[in-house]
C-alpha cells in the first residue's frame, strides 16, 4: 500500500512538473489572432491574409521570434459579414489577446471596431479601406497598412478623367459600407472635373442576374461603368453585359482584383481596370520575401498579402521596441515610422497611414495584370 502511495505521489508530481512546463512553454509564446473569412463567398481575400501573415509570422519565428518569444496565431472566421464581426470580436478578447491582424472586410471591421477599441486589442487591417472605420471615432488601437476608400476613389477618378475620357459614366455600387463608400467617393470626384455621371445606383449583392441594370446602362448610353464592390458582382456583371451587346469599359477597386472573377466573367474579364495597392513584391528589396511566399507555394502579388506581411511587422516590431503590452503598442504605433514590406509606414491619429500608394492595373483573361496606360 505504502509503494502504490509512492507511486501515485511520483505521479501526481511528474504531472504538475509537465503542467508546469507547458505553462513556462506557452508563457513564451506571443498570441496575435487573425480575423479573416474562412467561410462564405469572400474566402479568397481571407486566403490572401492568410499567406501574408502566415509568411511574415514564420519569418520572424525562424529569425528568434520577438525578443525571444515565439508568436502563435489563433484564425477567427466573421465570414466578412458585418453581424459576425462582433461575434469575432468577442472570441479574440475571450481568449485573451492582445493583438490581431484584421477584419478583412470594412462591414465586419467597422461593427467589431468598437469592441476592439474598449477592450485594448491592437488590430492592423491590411484591407478595410472605409474611412467609416477610423473617421471620427477616437480610436486608439485601430490601424490600417492600406489606404482608404477617399485616397483609392481619387486615384480612380484621375485615372477616369485623364487617361479613360468616357463622354458618359455610371456608377454602381453593392449598397453597402466598402462599396457604396468608394463609389461615392469616385462620383464625387468625377462631378467635380465635370465629367457626365448619367447613373448613380445599388445592386444587389448575392443576384444571380443584372439584367435590369444592364439595359438600364444601354438605354443612358455609357461608354464607362465604375463598380464599387466584391469580384462576385464584378465578374457577373461583366459577363451578363457582353452576353447583351453592352460594349463599355469596367473598373473596380481592389475588391474586384481576384483570379475568381476570371471563373465568373470568362473572357468578358479581359481589359477590366482596377485599383490596387502597389505591386511591392516588384520591389527588389523585397526578393528574399518573395522567394519565401513563392518557397511555400503561396502568390506575394495579390491585393493583401504584403499588406499583411506589413500588419504582422508593425505589430512585431512595435512589441520589440516597447514590450508585450498592447497599450505601449498602440502609444508606439501612433509615433512611430516602421520599415515594412511595403516601405515606411507611419500613423495619424486615427490610425490611416499618412501615404499609401494605390495603382491602375489593367486585369486579363489568363488571370495577370499589368499596368494600365489609358
Amino acid at each position: 500500500m505504502r509503494a502504490s502511495f509512492q507511486l501515485k505521489t511520483i505521479v501526481a508530481t511528474l504531472g504538475l512538473l509537465g503542467a508546469a512546463v507547458t505553462s513556462q512553454a506557452y508563457a513564451q509564446n506571443i498570441k496575435f489572432a487573425m480575423v479573416i473569412p474562412t467561410t462564405g463567398p469572400l474566402t479568397q481575400y481571407g486566403d490572401m491574409v492568410k499567406e501574408g501573415v502566415s509568411t511574415a509570422v514564420e519569418q520572424i519565428n525562424a529569425a528568434g521570434g520577438i525578443n525571444g518569444k515565439k508568436i502563435e496565431v489563433t484564425t477567427v472566421d466573421d465570414a466578412c459579414e458585418p453581424k459576425q464581426g462582433p461575434v469575432a470580436a468577442n472570441r479574440v478578447v475571450n481568449s485573451k489577446i492582445g493583438y490581431m491582424i484584421g477584419p478583412v472586410c470594412s462591414g465586419a471591421a467597422i461593427a467589431a471596431a468598437p469592441i476592439y477599441d474598449n477592450e485594448a486589442v491592437v488590430v492592423v487591417t491590411p484591407s478595410a479601406t472605409s474611412p467609416a472605420l477610423t473617421e471620427g471615432k477616437n480610436f486608439h488601437y485601430i490601424f490600417r497598412t492600406i489606404g482608404r476608400d477617399d485616397q483609392q476613389g481619387p486615384s480612380a477618378a484621375k485615372f477616369i478623367i485623364e487617361k479613360a475620357k468616357p463622354t458618359k459614366v455610371a456608377v454602381l455600387h453593392d449598397k453597402q459600407s466598402y462599396g457604396q463608400g468608394i463609389a461615392s467617393s469616385v462620383r464625387d470626384q468625377l462631378q467635380k472635373a465635370k465629367v457626365n455621371v448619367a447613373l448613380f445606383e445599388g445592386i444587389n449583392a448575392g443576384d444571380s442576374d443584372y439584367s435590369a441594370i444592364i439595359t438600364k446602362l444601354k438605354s443612358a448610353g455609357v461608354d464607362f461603368v465604375y463598380y464599387g464592390g466584391y469580384h462576385p458582382e464584378m465578374g457577373l456583371l461583366l459577363r451578363q453585359a457582353s452576353e447583351q451587346g453592352l460594349k463599355v469599359r469596367m473598373m473596380g477597386p481592389e475588391g474586384v482584383g481576384n483570379p475568381e472573377v476570371n471563373a465568373i466573367a470568362g473572357n468578358a474579364v479581359e481589359g477590366m481596370l482596377v485599383t490596387l495597392p502597389a505591386d511591392f513584391s516588384t520591389n527588389p528589396k523585397n526578393a528574399a520575401i518573395v522567394k519565401a511566399f513563392q518557397d511555400k507555394k503561396r502568390n506575394p502579388s495579390g491585393a493583401f498579402q504584403l499588406t499583411a506581411y506589413a500588419a504582422t511587422q508593425a505589430i512585431a516590431e512595435s512589441i520589440k521596441a516597447v514590450g508585450d503590452d498592447p497599450k505601449k503598442v498602440a502609444d508606439h504605433l501612433h509615433k512611430a515610422t516602421i520599415n515594412t514590406v511595403i516601405g515606411p509606414v507611419s500613423w495619424n491619429k486615427q490610425g490611416d497611414l499618412n501615404a499609401f500608394d494605390f495603382q491602375i492595373f489593367q486585369w486579363h483573361k489568363d488571370g495577370s495584370k499589368t499596368p494600365a496606360t489609358k
